[in-house]
């Protein structure tokens, strides 16, 4: 699976290392392209997942703010719901093509 934002490959990895969450792929944090994420200061908690880390995502020469969120240590009750540690792991905004 491939993220793709105006032309440029943002993350790539095989679907089984992929976490699906309420219809976002969540990509493993060493599938995402060095460079391409620069952290966001935009606060946002999940009632359910905890603490979200926004991030802008580089893709050529433009700066796309908040495209990307990850949940760096998600609240233990969230392994539960989702059935697997997805902590760290990157979910692309809509506007972020998801492909195979």
């Amino acid at each position: 699976m491939k993220a793709v934002l105006a032309g440029t490959v943002i993350a790539e990895a095989d679907e089984s290392d992929l976490v699906r969450i309420e219809g976002n792929w969540y990509f493993p944090p060493a599938s995402v392209t060095p460079g391409a994420l620069v952290e966001s200061p935009t606060p946002y908690t999940c009632p359910w997942k905890g603490e979200a880390q926004y991030w802008s995502v580089q893709a050529g020469d433009a700066l796309h703010e908040d495209h990307a969120w990850s949940y760096p240590t998600p609240y233990p009750s969230a392994f539960d719901r989702v059935g697997t540690d997805f902590s760290g792991y990157v979910a692309f905004d809509p506007r972020v093509q998801i492909s195979e």
